[in-house]
């Protein structure tokens, strides 16, 4: 006997495609409910790993903590701080906001700070104002990236960060009158 389905989310459906698995295309309209899932084997994939969605109609305003991997195409204004997990801005997002993450990938919008951990990744369709943060980035050609960027291991900031301070501490040559007179007003 058959029985409808009750229609499922869209973290359910993405949950139940493996990792690996590739989803084959159809030119069959697909309605906008299900438009991330079908997005999926397209050449601008939805993240499969992303549990929760802010679609391209939502509009959030404030603060998102989380530990789950997060996919962004609508708005959103404030703080985005998901820790170990990754942000994706899909094509449509349109972030003004600090983002915290382990790996921040911009195919939209941001305006603010971001500070990838492992990993900051800007499409081609991406577009950045503000400071990144993060151990490897990755600019697409195309992509627009305005403001400051500070890549690189961590311990490696730190140390240029020492053997400039201890370059500013050295004692002047006590052979000249200009370093004594230097040492005087230190």
């Amino acid at each position: 006997m058959w029985r409808k389905e009750e229609p499922k989310s869209p973290g359910a459906a993405e949950a139940a495609i493996p990792a690996g698995a590739v989803v084959a295309q159809t030119s069959t309209p697909v309605n906008s409910a299900n438009a991330p899932i079908a997005a999926v084997g397209s050449s601008l994939p939805v993240s499969p790993r992303a549990v929760a969605c802010i679609t391209q109609g939502i509009r959030v305003k404030g603060e998102i903590t989380g530990k789950e991997d997060l996919f962004v195409d609508g708005t959103l204004e404030g703080k985005l701080d998901l820790g170990s997990a990754s942000c994706t801005i899909g094509p449509n997002g349109k972030v003004k906001a600090d983002i915290s993450a382990r790996e921040v990938i911009v195919r939209g919008s941001v305006d603010g700070k971001i500070d990838g951990t492992d990993r900051v990744q800007v499409w081609n369709s991406g577009r950045v104002a503000g400071e990144v943060r993060t151990e490897r980035l990755a600019i697409e050609d195309g992509a627009i990236l305005r403001g400051k960027v500070e890549a690189g291991k961590p311990h490696a900031r730190g140390a240029d960060a020492q053997a400039t301070a201890s370059a500013k501490t050295e004692k002047p040559k006590s052979g000249s009158a200009d370093a004594a007179s230097r040492a005087a007003v230190i």
